[in-house]
């Protein structure tokens, strides 16, 4: 489970990653830097409809903004592409070598089937395990 910060420390946080100063975001919202202020201190919170363009600005979705987390590169969109892209790959070089094995082309799809639907649950498992771990 994430580590959940402030609203304001999280707009502070990824403010600085970027660079920006305080007046620079404020520009770009047609705010005062005093306003990001506030909110990066926690003294107040930013309008709501202000919220979407922080989070694009911030390069943050707007649920993680809310709930103050910060994106992580292991997200489980990110985890799933991963394991499929891998499991496609295996699946290519494993239904390859079956073909010249002389296997017949139903016996091979059952079998890259299962491969991928394995090798995917796998991987998920075990960067989710990775993932626990450093936390």
């Amino acid at each position: 489970m994430p580590n959940n910060i402030s609203i304001g420390s999280l707009i502070s946080s990824k403010r600085k990653e970027k660079n920006m100063t305080q007046n620079d975001l404020a520009l770009k919202l047609n705010v005062t830097d005093k306003a990001v202020s506030k909110w990066e201190r926690d003294i107040c919170f930013p309008d709501v409809a202000l919220l979407p363009e922080i989070a694009e600005i911030l390069d943050l979705n707007l649920e993680d903004l809310i709930l103050g987390r910060k994106k992580t590169s292991s997200n489980l969109f990110d985890l799933v592409l991963t394991a499929v892209s891998f499991a496609m790959g295996t699946a290519v070089f494993i239904l390859s070598v079956l073909e010249r094995l002389g296997f017949s082309n139903d016996s091979i799809q059952s079998i890259d089937l299962l491969g991928m639907c394995g090798l995917g649950i796998i991987l998920i498992s075990f960067k989710s395990l990775k993932k626990i771990s450093k936390e």
